[in-house]
Formats: structure tokens, C-alpha cells, sequence
């Protein structure tokens, strides 16, 4: 699916049917928009490295999903949803997670320096 010329990412049915039986089954007193929805622009807005305020509206409110991100975070959801991925089993026995996800400035290198500290390579530098 695209929106704007923009490629979206969708769980499909498969991957959404393996995680459903993890989700929280509360409501908070309210009905729940659709979880494959919110869960797909969550896993947008963090693979693409966005502003919750950017992500695309095909996936709702911006704010939803910050909201069932940060809940779910508190609650262990997705540490949940990963163990749970990380037991099963594939035909040649290897499953590999990557949630590694790191933003820096381009300032951030140069900081050590600043502050007295040493180069955060060991390596000599081309003179």
C-alpha cells in the first residue's frame, strides 16, 4: 500500500494472526481502534525513523499511536511480542530480531571532544 507515492508497511494477516493472542485485551472503557493498523504505523513510524507527528494518516491519529506505543511500552507488550517470536522455531532453526535503533545528532560525535574527553576512535587520525 502507498500513500503520497510513499511505500507503507502493513503486518500482513499471517504476522498479525502470530502476535494477536499477545495483545492486552483492555480497552480503557473504550472500543480499540484496529490493532493491525496502529501496530503497522508504529513499526512505520519507528523503521523509518519519524516524528509520531509524521506518520502517514492511513495509519490514524499520530497521537494513537504514540499513546498505544508508550501503554503497551509500560506494559511489557512488545518485550511480550519479541520473546514470544524469539521461542518459535524455523525450519532451519535461526531467527534473528533486530531492534536496534539509534538517532544521533551530527553534533553527537564531536561532543566527547568538547568536553575534554578522548576521540571515540582508537584510530590514528589522517593528517
Amino acid at each position: 500500500m502507498s500513500e503520497g507515492g510513499m511505500d507503507l508497511f502493513w503486518l500482513t494477516d499471517e504476522q498479525f494472526a502470530r502476535i494477536q493472542p499477545l495483545l492486552p485485551s483492555d480497552t480503557r472503557g473504550k472500543p480499540r481502534v484496529d490493532d493491525r493498523r496502529v501496530i503497522s504505523g508504529i513499526i512505520h513510524v519507528i523503521r523509518n525513523g519519524l516524528r509520531w507527528k509524521d506518520a502517514p494518516t492511513a495509519y490514524g491519529p499520530h497521537k494513537t499511536l504514540y499513546n498505544r506505543f508508550r501503554r503497551w511500552a509500560e506494559k511489557s507488550v512488545f518485550q511480550r511480542i519479541f520473546s514470544a517470536l524469539a521461542a518459535e522455531r524455523t525450519n532451519d532453526g535461526t531467527l534473528i530480531i533486530d531492534a536496534t535503533h539509534i538517532k544521533a545528532h551530527r553534533t553527537a560525535a564531536s561532543l566527547l571532544l568538547k568536553k575534554g574527553g578522548t576521540d571515540a576512535s582508537d584510530a590514528p587520525r589522517a593528517v
